[in-house]
């Protein structure tokens, strides 16, 4: 494994991270291509040959004064008995994960136990070792309540896990889709949008704006209390710099949640974020799934099929999830359906800020069916 060369005793993100998350120039040099995260094991055979992937000396240094802690694979299978079938917590793209415990066990002198998450990189899975390189770099870096923390990681021979803190409630879509999982009420719904809409927001107005790219319920991790906190950054993105209205990648995500211009176009902003913010909310008011091939074709799109309701109060009540049994303040469903039908605009422009969201959906909090402002958001004018 080639050792990237640095003047300085730690490399940078963008160098460590060789296809350029960090450098919105990137996009400019690899128009095109430059979204391809999920796509990294494909660079080798491309024109350019791919830049030296870091060494775990390079990440270390490049974490020096973050708490994000290496670990061994022995310690890791300390923390969750080997890896134990019972264990297991469940599996995606990028792995298997194991609940597991960080403790003076595992590390001696640790100071506060915790429970904790592993993930464990599947060599055959469908993601590979750059997504867990951008874990490692965008959760290393960025620290937010609504952002899963990264506790640690392990990079020794062959093998990548990600530790991170132990979301007690799994994930939205658990709660959301599962068959016998009981249903969310309004208040943790509501909650769950504030708290997803918060750490979105917070990726948009970093002084070097992320694009989440993914969001979606799999990946909004709830803990005992349902605070939400966003997980998956593997396909992150550096927001467009200061000359740009755009990153230009390959399209990558999960259908139905992809907003239209970038399914089109490529072009990636934090309004296309904002999208997906729309589906997840329409998901939360509706109990549907963005796409769902079981049900009629007129409703297999969630999108499509309830757009046209949301902003009429008389039809609105037909789509809302049956399960909440109308208990929900008929005025705060109404105007977190007005929300969605903005962030669901089919201009970028006309789409809400995510502050702009976090603020009208905390709004609702104390809302009862009294009397209520509709909500309006107006588009900043263009520059020139």
């Amino acid at each position: 494994m080639g050792k990237p060369k640095s003047s300085s005793s730690s490399a940078s993100w963008s160098s460590l991270f060789g296809l350029g998350c960090f450098s919105s120039a990137h996009a400019a040099a690899h128009s095109g291509d430059s979204g391809g995260l999920r796509n990294a094991a494909k660079v080798a055979s491309s024109s350019r040959p791919p830049a030296p992937l870091p060494s775990p000396e390079d990440l270390s240094l490049s974490l020096a004064g973050s708490d994000v802690m290496a670990f061994t694979v022995e310690e890791l299978r300390t923390a969750t008995r080997d890896f134990s079938m019972t264990n297991f917590v469940g599996e995606g793209g990028f792995g298997p994960v194991y609940k597991g415990r960080i403790d003076e066990r595992v590390r001696p002198g640790l100071r506060q136990p915790q429970a904790v998450a592993v993930k464990l990189l599947d060599l055959e899975g469908s993601q590979g070792h750059k997504e867990w390189l951008a874990e490692v770099i965008f959760l290393g870096q960025l620290r937010h309540p609504h952002l899963v923390k990264l506790i640690g990681y392990c990079y020794q021979d062959q093998h990548r896990l990600l530790v991170y803190e132990f979301m007690a409630r799994g994930s939205l879509e658990k709660h959301l889709f599962k068959k016998y999982s009981a249903s969310l009420p309004w208040t943790a719904r509501l909650k769950i949008s504030i708290g997803a809409a918060k750490g979105l927001s917070f990726l948009h107005e970093a002084a070097k704006p992320v694009i989440y790219r993914d969001f979606k319920t799999s990946n909004i991790l709830l803990d005992s209390d349902y605070t939400a906190k966003l997980s998956d950054f593997g396909l992150a993105k550096d927001g467009p710099g200061e000359d740009e209205t755009h990153v230009s990648t390959r399209v990558m995500g999960t259908q139905g949640y992809a907003a239209p211009e970038y399914i089109m176009t490529g072009h990636l902003t934090t309004k296309s974020d904002v999208y997906s913010f729309g589906v997840v909310l329409l998901e939360l008011l509706t109990g549907r799934k963005a796409v769902d091939k079981n049900r009629p074709p007129r409703e297999q799109n969630l999108v499509e099929w309830a757009r046209p309701c949301l902003n009429d109060s008389r039809r609105l009540e037909r789509v809302m999830d049956r399960r909440l049994n109308g208990q929900y303040p008929t005025r705060a469903a109404q105007k977190a359906a007005a929300i969605a039908h903005k962030c669901l605009h089919v201009s970028p422009k006309s789409r809400p800020q995510m502050s702009a969201v976090v603020e009208a959906l905390e709004s609702l909090l104390a809302l009862d069916d009294g009397a209520v402002e509709p909500f309006v958001y107006t588009a900043p004018p263009a520059s020139k």
